[in-house]
């Protein structure tokens, strides 16, 4: 066991939700990420769709058993003294796989080690080991301060759930917009002037959405009526009646983590091409999507591949630059939109 130490911390993290290409929902998901030594552990994992039991979602009793099971201040929930770092962010069951680590007191202070894929009972180092990564020897008082200070924010009101305000013309559009938020975990109103909403139910919205065709006025009454309320909100210009997009748009948009916590930083798409920036090693999906001149919608997935850490360019095939079309990527956490340039 090395004597060096590594600093331990958590942060905000999210799942993104959307809407995939095949027409299936992906549920969004807000979590506590482990930071080690400055960077969120998840992203040393290349690629991998996962929480930690540090979710929002989940019951204040089921939260709080989770920290202090991390403090060891319970049993470990698997044999050998496992723990589960990080699980399926659809159902949480071990058999879709946990990434699980040996957790234990050396002294006062805290050992991460062993960490491995595991979807029994019972975990193989050798076939699913996780050797490139720890162990990690964290200061006890860094440790036990940060999650902590989990149950001490328990005792608080909890935040208000994550909501998107809907504002446009066409009803049948933000209908389907509004259900498919709500089916990946985002509430979402529907109102075609926000000016006389009490500012409490303001306050409730992490995010507004507009609709191509509503004026200047309504969106200036919106703006105002929410700076009245001192709500902190993120706006969002529909780039089309298409609701994969604009739920990744909004998405994105609820997204307020710092950039430096972010795997998926920049998306251009122009000239038949993409460009991508990345942070760390991690899974990348391309999906196109344009209407034609009857207003049909159409998506390809143009792009699906690992991507290592910094700039790429990826060719667009041509029915993904076809008319009005807009690139979609997608990765662990993150979500980002861009219309095509021509």
């Amino acid at each position: 066991m090395s004597a060096d130490y590594a600093t331990f911390g958590l942060a905000p993290a999210m799942r993104a939700g959307g809407v995939l290409v095949n027409g299936d929902y992906q549920v969004h998901r807000d979590f506590m990420d482990f930071v080690v030594d400055g960077r969120p552990l998840l992203y040393q994992l290349s690629g991998l769709d996962a929480v930690s039991p540090l979710a929002a979602d989940v019951p204040p009793a089921i939260f709080t058993a989770q920290v202090r099971s991390l403090l060891l201040e319970a049993q470990a929930p698997l044999p050998e003294g496992r723990y589960v770092i990080y699980g399926c962010p659809e159902c949480e069951s071990l058999e879709c796989g946990a990434v699980t680590a040996v957790i234990e007191r050396a002294g006062d202070d805290f050992v991460w080690r062993d960490f491995a894929w595991q979807t029994t009972a019972t975990a193989d180092l050798d076939l699913n080991g996780y050797h490139g990564i720890g162990p990690f020897r964290f200061r006890g008082r860094e440790y036990r301060a940060a999650l902590e200070q989990l149950l001490a924010a328990g005792d608080e009101e909890p935040p208000p759930r994550r909501r998107v305000l809907l504002i446009g013309a066409r009803v049948d559009v933000l209908a389907k917009l509004a259900a498919a938020l709500r089916t990946i975990n985002i509430g979402a109103d529907i109102t075609a002037d926000a000016a006389d909403v009490p500012p409490d139910e303001l306050r409730a919205y992490g995010a507004v959405a507009f609709g191509r065709a509503v004026d200047e006025r309504v969106r200036a009454g919106t703006r105002a009526a929410f700076e009245r309320a001192g709500a902190d909100v993120a706006y969002v210009d529909g780039l089309a009646p298409i609701v994969p997009l604009l739920v990744a748009q909004i998405e994105a948009a609820l997204d307020r983590s710092p950039l430096e916590q972010r795997r998926l930083t920049r998306l251009v798409a122009a000239e038949g091409e993409a460009g991508v920036e990345v942070t760390s090693t991690c899974h990348v999906q391309l999906i196109a999507y344009r209407l034609d001149r009857l207003h049909r919608t159409h998506a390809h997935e143009v792009f699906d591949d690992v991507l290592e850490p910094g700039k790429h360019r990826i060719a667009l095939d041509g029915r993904a630059t076809k008319g009005r079309s807009y690139v979609v990527a997608r990765t662990t956490g993150a979500v980002l939109v861009a219309p095509m340039i021509r």
